[in-house]
Order: C-alpha cells, then structure tokens, then sequence
C-alpha cells in the first residue's frame, strides 16, 4: 500500500513538475529570465505617451529593385523598412519582439505566450486571437506553418535554416502551434524562431516567391506600402486598423502616419539632402565630419539637432578582412604580418584628429571580450587541441597591438610585421615583397565609397614601404554588393557587428557551412573545425559562465587567426536630426532606437 501511494504521488509531483514547465510564459530569455514581468506596460526606452502622427524621411545610400527581403536575389537590393531592425519592421512582423534594453529577451507580439520546457526541446507559440493582416483577416497557425516551409524551401540565409533543427511543426488547438526539435538544435534555435517572420498563406505567391517583385505585400504589421518609385524612393502609410497598437511590446512604436525612405547614388547627395532638410535623420559615423561638418544654417538656426548616445554594447569589429578562399591568404603568419603593418597612430592622427580608439577584440568593452582576462578552466576544456593554435600573449588576455610613433614608417613596427612576412617565406628583394618562388606579393583592396578609399589609400601606403604591391579599386553600390555577395574580392572593409548575445550570427560570420554559401557574412572564408567547435558551445551554454567562457574563447580564436586587420571604434553613436523630430529621454541597452522616435508636429 505504502509502495502504491508513493508510486501515486510521485506520478502527481511529475504531471505538476511537467505542468509548470509548460505554463505560458509572457517572454522568454536566451540566458536567465526576462527582465520585465507579466504585467510590464511598455519598454522603458520608449516614450507611451507620445502623440502619434506627422511624417518622418529617412535617407540611404544605394537603390532597389524588390520588395521580398528574404530571396537571395536582390539580397541587397530590398527596399529598406520591409524587415529592417533599424527602421523597423513595417510591414512583416515576428512571432515575438525583441527588447533593446536586454541582451537576448523576447515579449508577445504575434504569440501572445509561450510555452517550453527547461532542456527546449521544443517551443509552443500560442497566437494573439487578435493577431490580424492589414486585410483583416487573422493570423492563424496554418500561416505560421506555411511561412517556415515557405522559406525553408525558397528563402535565402539565415530564413532557409530555420527549420534544420526542428523535428515536427505543427497544429496545437484552433490558436497554437509547437515547434518540436531535434539534435541539430541549440539553446538559440527557439528565440531564432521566436524572432522568424510570418507571412499571409492567402496573399501570398508561392510559385514566384523566389523572383524579385514590387508587387505591393501583404503583412500585419504597423503599415502598408503607399507609394513605390524604384530606385528611388518608398512611402509607407500608418495602417489606422493596426491590430498591436496597444500591446505593451509595440506602445511607443511607430509613431508617424507616414515614412518615406529616399534613395541617393553618393553618401555626399544624402548629406546635401539632409542639410537642405529634405531628410529628417542623418547618422554619424565620421568623427572629423562630425566635428567639421555641421557648420551649416539650419544648425546654426536650431533647426538641426545633435545627438550623441552612449551604448552599453561590445564595439564589434571593423577592418580589412582577407579572403582566405585567395591562396595568398591562407598563411596565417602572412595575414599577421600584413595586420601589423597597419599604423592606427597615423591613420588616427592624420584622418579622424585622434577621435578613434583601437579595436583589439570583437567583444571590446563588454565582459565578454578576452582582452586583460586569462583563458579560464572552461576555456581550457573547450579548447581542447586548439589551445596550441592561440597566441600566449592572447590567451593570457596580455594581447595589445602595436602602439607606432604615428609616422606612417615606424621601423620598429615594420621591422615586427618583417619577421612575420619571413616566416610566411617572404623576402624583400629588388623592393618588391616576393615568396620563395620569386612571386610578388600583390592584392587588391575593394572599397565602396570615398571614406573606405582613404583608408585603403593609406594602408597601401604603409605595405609600399614593404614593397608590398597594393591596388586600390572603388566600385559602385550595385557591384560592390554583387561582388560581396559572390566573395569575389581579394580584401574588402567590413562590419562585423557584436551582440551581448551572440549566437546563430556567428555561424554566419565565421562558420564552415557558411563558407561557400553565397550572400553569407562569412567574408573572411573561415573554414575551421575547431570554431565550428567553440561556436557549437556558445550555442548549446546553459549557464551565464560557460557562456561567457564560450564567447571569450572565439574571441581568442579569432584574433588568434588574423582574419581581419582591426580598425577603430567610437565610444558614442551620433545622429543629426530635424528638429521636429523627437525622441525618448532614455537610451536602451543597444543604444538609440529610430522607431521609437516622433513628428513633434503631429497634430
């Protein structure tokens, strides 16, 4: 009897445990539990009580041709606002919404809860009843359904492998759909769901999905499309019947009645138009413009507002990124070589007036960067055989690049980069930089504007005094982007931005699979099994210090192989704008946030 009874009460303690872990959640957290609770009535960078209405004009650099952003054709060429984290999302939204005031945390938007258990073995999202498309009819799990298996089978990257991990997807009750996965999941896999678009299974093409299109969309979030002119500009209008307006993770949002996006050939005619006042926002990222530059009436008169906001975000990475598909490229003593004969000092001094500080880690500024910190015991386990293949002065979180006496010819340093270029099996002969066959070292750096070109004009100096045969080549928007996305380039300048979370983007920048698929963000043609390793224990971390030790370790892999010649970063972000448009006190976590801002003349 004594048996039964615990037999019976431990089968109740089961179900209960097994109901708790299941019970709808409000939000989710890629590490511990979201910040806000239940109730929560608005982000705390937004403003809630703001006074919609009113017009704001954004400006970007380049032209477009599609209205579908997740095709690979046209990647690069969608008209902004469609999808767009820095804009907003105004026409397809997520299941969920992300917070800027959280490293990785989602609130109901499309779901109103969710439910999963503590391993995530699988994810239920359970939809808002009120969840509507712009036509009005609603949002149902058979459009979620369809929309994963829609970009599973003609999508581009990352929106094509959202369902690699999943097992079975499908209908729970008249309003849920739950998502079950398999071993190629990670902890990640259910806020990259999470954060995955949802398209209308009644309006949508499915034959000429994968064919660019300025088709009008259907979608259900804050506004409709108004006015098409490809190439040169967009109009969204406010959808008056929007059906979150009134969800605590959307108060404060999307607060004019109409966007336009203009569309300019040269980043010099977006400043012209800007001060001229045809564009409201104009973003910063020249220090010596930023100090120089705004000496023009409508400053002068007040009707052009400054901004500078300060981040609580790791500085990511700028720089020269090698193209190890090159074969010139795939010594890593060359690439330190060539890395340390970049002169930050005079490149600082001479082209930003010393407004710039050294980037030295991918997760700078965050305590998730390797730099003054020693590889831990975690590290050391993960690293395995690779612990051999990182810098001792890396792993010791000692690494600093070299400080030069900013003369552009510091013999020290040049001197330093010689040894290294030796080991590669260079020489200096006839004052051409030539391997042991006698070939000289030659590339071409590709640039896409004035500002990368100085930079590359610069560095091309430095390498000359080693004899080292450097072309510059600035290209136009739509062949840069057509050459990026086919990795056709010997060195390029990029971003690679650095998240306080980072996760699936990594594969992306830095994965195997990555590697030879085209329109992927690995520029640099990393191949590694051994990041594929560290990048696995990032995915799969369950507590906040094996996280971290996961993190500090690709840092030190990464700079560790030389892929990228760092550049600088700022401490701030700086934005002009008109003066009618305002913004919220408060700055979140990531820094400033376009869609929550206003038209002070909105009546």
């Amino acid at each position: 009897m004594h048996r039964l009874l615990t037999a019976v009460l431990s089968g109740v303690f089961a179900l209960a445990a097994s109901a708790a872990l299941a019970a709808p959640l409000h939000g989710i957290a890629m590490h511990g539990e979201p910040a806000l609770p239940a109730d929560y009535a608005h982000f705390s960078y937004v403003n809630p009580d703001v006074k919609k209405g009113g017009h704001i004009a954004y400006g970007v650099v380049g032209t477009f041709d599609n209205l579908n952003p997740f095709i690979l054709k046209s990647m690069r060429t969608t008209a902004r606002g469609m999808w767009d984290p820095e804009f907003g999302n105004l026409v397809y939204e997520s299941l969920m919404q992300r917070s800027r005031d959280e490293a990785f945390t989602m609130y109901g938007l499309i779901a109103k809860t969710v439910e999963w258990d503590d391993d995530r073995t699988f994810i239920q999202f359970n939809l808002n009843p009120e969840a509507k498309w712009a036509d009005g009819e609603p949002v149902t799990p058979e459009d979620v359904i369809f929309t994963f298996e829609l970009l599973r089978d003609k999508a581009r990257a990352p929106f094509n492998r959202r369902l690699e991990g999943v097992k079975a997807m499908e209908k729970r009750g008249e309003h849920s759909v739950r998502f079950t996965f398999n071993e190629k999941a990670d902890r990640e896999t259910p806020l990259l769901i999470a954060l995955s678009p949802v398209l209308p299974k009644h309006a949508t093409d499915v034959d000429g999905f994968d064919r660019t299109t300025l088709a009008l969309p259907l979608g259900s979030g804050p506004y409709r499309v108004k006015e098409v002119k490809p190439g040169e500009k967009i109009v969204y209008a406010r959808n008056p019947d929007y059906w979150a307006r009134d969800l605590p993770s959307k108060v404060g949002f999307d607060n004019y009645d109409e966007i336009s996006i203009e569309y300019f050939l040269q980043e010099n005619t977006l400043f012209e138009a800007f001060k001229k006042g045809v564009i409201d926002i104009y973003q910063e990222g020249n220090p010596t413009k930023w100090a120089r530059g705004y000496d023009f009436p409508a400053v002068r008169n007040g009707m052009v507002v400054r901004d500078a906001f300060q981040p609580k975000t790791p500085s990511g990475m700028l720089g020269f990124v090698f193209n190890t598909r090159r074969e010139t490229f795939t010594d890593v003593e060359l690439r330190k070589a060539l890395t340390l004969a970049f002169d930050f000092q005079w490149v600082n001094r001479s082209l930003f007036e010393n407004a710039y500080r050294r980037t030295e880690s991918y997760w700078q500024n965050s305590d998730l960067s390797s730099m003054g910190v020693a590889a831990d015991a975690r590290e050391r386990t993960i690293a395995g055989p690779a612990l051999s293949r990182i810098d001792p002065d890396i792993l010791a979180g000692t690494h600093r690049l070299p400080v030069t006496d900013g003369s552009g010819r510091d013999r020290k340093v040049l001197r330093l980069a010689m040894d290294h270029f030796e080991k590669a099996g260079y020489t200096i002969r006839n004052g051409r930089m030539v391997s042991r066959d006698g070939q000289p070292l030659a590339f071409e750096i590709m640039t896409q504007n004035t500002d990368q070109e100085k930079l590359a004009l610069a560095y091309q100096r430095f390498l000359a005094a080693l004899g080292v045969d450097v072309s510059v080549r600035t290209v136009d928007d739509s062949q840069y982007q057509r050459r990026s996305q086919t990795f056709d380039y010997d060195v390029i300048i990029k971003a690679f931005p650095s998240s306080l979370s980072p996760g699936i983007d990594q594969i992306s920048y830095w994965g195997s699979i990555s590697r030879e698929r085209p329109g992927s963000s690995n520029f640099a043609g990393v191949a590694d099994p051994d990041i594929d390793r560290i990048l696995q224990a990032i995915l799969t971390a369950r507590s906040e210090e094996d996280f971290r030790s996961a993190v500090r370790l690709h840092d030190r892999m990464l700079l560790s192989g030389y892929y990228v010649v760092p550049l600088y970063h700022l401490g701030e972000q700086w934005v002009a704008r008109s003066k009618h448009i305002g913004r919220p006190q408060a700055t979140s976590l990531y820094g400033y946030q376009l869609p929550a801002w206003w038209d002070e003349n909105a009546q």
